[in-house]
């Protein structure tokens, strides 16, 4: 019994004790082991080469600049290209010519073509750079439909311009109308003069009051008068009554009046010279 107790009471060993200066290599080693596994997961390679893509990026602009002022030449020439009936490649040439001198780069195309589509006859300017001293400037020319009222142009677009010789369009139908109804003045033209054609007429003007009255003009200088109401079956009364009554004495005709319901009213020229003063 008393052998027993003595066991059981008998004292556990402490640790030895640590001598003075010395430390434990343990924990450190941890930690380093941690970085190297930190270290060992980076994508270097694809780091390196991110590095280099983003060096590159912020040469190249630079790198381009340096080539281009290398480059930059004076403009020398300008080449007119196009088809001309108001304005002339001389004149084109030489308004572009303003240009001449400036930096091959650095010139703004767009101020040229801006510049040159405000001259009245142009409708359209290309403008392009040939290297390594040259201009090329394409012009495309308005092309006039008809006189308009106070001898200004209308053109195939339905664009109202006034140029300074508008007299070089040469012969062409006189419209007439409110400038705000231009469109609707050529539309009435075209299909009044295809009818025309097709019946052998000719189509020399046509003109739209501000109160909404039409008037006709033919080629052979009779004159139409439609009104304002019923204007397309005034015009085909008219044809009718041509057709039949009085193509063959035409160029007695004066003026025709269509404004009436079964019918129309003829002016003859035999009646104004009739009318008109007596010396």
């Amino acid at each position: 019994m008393l052998e027993t107790l003595l066991i059981r009471s008998r004292a556990t060993p402490s640790e030895p004790p640590r001598r003075r200066g010395a430390t434990s290599l343990g924990p450190e080693r941890d930690r380093f082991g941690v970085l190297k596994g930190v270290l060992a997961a980076v994508p270097w390679l694809q780091v390196g080469l991110g590095a280099v893509i983003v060096l590159l990026a912020a040469l190249v602009p630079w790198g381009t600049g340096k080539v281009l002022s290398a480059m930059d030449q004076q403009i020398l020439a300008v080449d007119v290209k196009g088809e001309f009936i108001g304005d002339s490649r001389v004149a084109i040439a030489r308004a572009a010519g303003n240009w001449i001198g400036k930096s091959y780069f650095a010139t703004d195309l767009s101020d040229i073509k801006a510049s040159l589509e405000r001259r009245p006859w142009v409708e359209s300017a290309a403008v392009q750079r040939v290297w390594p001293d040259r201009l090329v400037i394409d012009i495309r020319e308005k092309k006039p439909l008809a006189y308009w009222t106070d001898g200004r142009l209308v053109s195939r677009t339905g664009e109202l311009f006034a140029p300074p010789n508008p007299e070089v369009a040469g012969k062409l139908p006189r419209l007439a109308g409110p400038d705000g109804r231009v469109r609707d003045v050529i539309e009435m033209a075209q299909t009044m003069s295809e009818k025309l054609v097709a019946r052998g007429l000719g189509f020399a003007g046509l003109s739209l009051e501000h109160r909404g009255a039409w008037t006709l003009q033919l080629a052979n200088g009779i004159e139409v008068v439609l009104g304002r109401d019923q204007v397309e079956e005034r015009f085909e009364r008219f044809i009718t009554v041509y057709e039949n009554r009085l193509a063959a004495r035409s160029d007695e005709v004066s003026r025709v009046d269509a404004r009436y319901t079964n019918g129309v009213a003829v002016k003859w020229k035999a009646a104004e010279a009739a009318a008109g003063p007596k010396s």
